[in-house]
């Protein structure tokens, strides 16, 4: 038996035939009870994309396929590292690829679209910590150093840099999946490539001089993907109407309406959930546990005929696939534009003043593909020498790359 290969019992020896980078084993019993257990499962009832659907039919992967995908990933970079003379521990080999799995356990329902809505912008991060932690009592202490990983205080930090930086395992697998699923070409990413020419120097995670292409195409897919999927206009539209869905369900709720829902959707419709609830009250969490996509589609098919004409129009259009349009432009949107466009609506809706506010919004959206200000992709040079790659790199476009792209929009109802 090879080091780090555990021998599995037999019923838990299991391949996953996945469709972006072929068969995935699992590597430990830990790992296998970790993917069955109730709380990564839901990951199966999250789409990684969120909305993008209604631009991409095809992008109805989960968080469940990224998550493992992720975890494949990390074998891979833990193999290459190992080969090139770094020393890995079974236990930090098997707590790495723990942290990975379930870096996104803490996604709420439609991924991204509702983190700042339902739970009043507590960062996913912070939830899938919480998850860790609660699974680590669950399995008696097992995942202790998968959470100082994932956490960053582990004294190695180039395992923290495989999960969490500018060139983590998490970008590798959702640039490839996410081009998969859509269709996008223009996000292609030589991921084999990469993953092949990482190292570790001086305890940083880093990238052999030859590999530097191909982490400038990375950089430059990763700025496409999001103009092209994650900002995609049409996918602003669809998020922008489920959030105002949301904020007018909540806004209904508090105010003693009645809100057909489940009972955990209802109990964060109800209750401004912060993160300290989440830290001093467990039921929160436990509820969050049973929040997924089937949730609020659910509800939504519900609200269709409530009695709110803003709630109903809102839910009807989602479900029918009658978004707002969309005009994204580099300079602010004028006040005049915004007047004519809710004197419009007003008229078309009948609506109050105050609820003008749900079909007409604008905002800004920044793409940054690359910020060295952070945690920095390392070049190792030659010579020995750590650069960074917008350093070491003679395209002028990585430099550029560094540079936040901001963009404004604004969503309105038509008919």
């Amino acid at each position: 038996m090879k080091k780090n290969e555990l021998i599995l019992p037999f019923n838990k020896r299991k391949i996953i035939n996945d469709p972006v980078h072929g068969f995935i084993s699992i590597q430990s019993e830990l790992i296998y009870d970790l993917i069955n257990h109730p709380y990564f499962q839901r990951l199966r009832r999250i789409k990684q994309l969120g909305m993008a659907e209604f631009v991409y039919p095809g992008a109805l992967h989960t968080r469940f396929h990224h998550a493992l995908g992720a975890m494949h990933l990390m074998e891979v970079a833990l193999n290459t590292i190992k080969q090139k003379g770094t020393v890995i521990t079974d236990e930090e080999w098997e707590a790495a690829q723990i942290a990975i799995l379930l870096h996104d356990i803490g996604h709420g329902p439609m991924s991204h679209a509702l983190e700042a809505t339902i739970l009043n912008g507590i960062a996913h991060e912070k939830i899938s910590l919480m998850f860790m932690m609660e699974l680590n009592q669950i399995f008696k202490g097992k995942l202790d150093l998968a959470v100082q990983i994932f956490s960053d205080t582990y004294h190695r930090r180039f395992f923290h840099q495989l999960v969490a930086s500018q060139l983590d395992i998490d970008r590798l697998d959702y640039l490839q999946r996410d081009c998969f699923f859509t269709g996008v070409s223009e996000g292609i990413i030589g991921g084999d490539r990469i993953l092949k020419m990482l190292t570790v120097h001086e305890d940083k995670l880093t990238v052999e001089e030859k590999g530097i292409y191909s982490i400038e195409n990375f950089l430059t897919a990763r700025r496409l993907m999001y103009w092209q999927v994650y900002f995609h206009k049409t996918n602003i539209s669809a998020d922008r109407m489920l959030i105002q869905i949301i904020k007018r369900a909540k806004y209904l709720a508090r105010k003693n309406n009645e809100i057909p829902s489940t009972s955990n959707l209802a109990f964060f419709l109800t209750q401004k959930a912060t993160l300290q609830d989440f830290y001093e009250h467990p039921e929160y969490l436990q509820a969050f546990a049973t929040l997924d996509d089937y949730d609020i589609w659910g509800a939504i098919k519900m609200w269709v005929n409530h009695k709110d004409k803003v709630l109903s129009t809102l839910s009807r259009n989602l479900l029918n696939r009658h978004l707002f349009k969309v005009k994204i432009t580099e300079e602010k949107v004028s006040k005049n534009f915004l007047k004519e466009k809710e004197e419009k609506i007003l008229k078309k809706l009948n609506l109050k003043q105050k609820d003008v506010k749900y079909f007409l919004l604008n905002g800004v959206i920044s793409n940054e593909a690359y910020l060295s200000k952070k945690d920095k992709i390392n070049i190792l040079t030659k010579k020995g020498e750590i650069l960074d790659i917008a350093q070491a790199s003679d395209l002028p476009n990585i430099k550029a790359l560094r540079k936040i792209v901001k963009k404004y929009y604004v969503c309105w109802l038509t008919y």
